[in-house]
């Protein structure tokens, strides 16, 4: 497994995401977070897109960002514990939504 970079100057990139879940999933993170497992989150995954929808029903484009981010948070924990477990990687996620986007769109691609 690849270690990530640390965090950026601003805090701001995906990466610096994966990195803060990693440090609040591991070892001396947070015990909440150490104790989740893909069953425990699917609750917390479910809850957040329907919040996403209701900030998109709503038209809020902040909310949408917020929600998104919560979103966002919670595909960045799954693909944690898939690495910690040696499931599967985020590249390995990446690789298979490219190549099932190029796949769908021969049109395109």
């Amino acid at each position: 497994m690849r270690k990530r970079k640390t965090q950026s100057e601003n805090g701001n990139t995906f990466q610096d995401l994966q990195s803060i879940v990693d440090h609040l999933m591991g070892p001396n993170g947070c015990p909440w977070d150490r104790e989740q497992t893909h069953e425990s989150l699917k609750r917390n995954l479910l809850e957040e897109c329907y919040e996403l929808i209701e900030a998109i029903e709503n038209g809020s484009m902040d909310s949408m960002a917020e929600e998104l981010g919560d979103v966002m948070l919670q595909l960045v924990m799954h693909i944690s514990l898939a690495e910690r477990s040696e499931s599967f990687s985020a590249q390995d996620v990446f690789n298979t939504i490219n190549g099932k986007l190029i796949r769908r769109h021969p049109h395109v691609f």
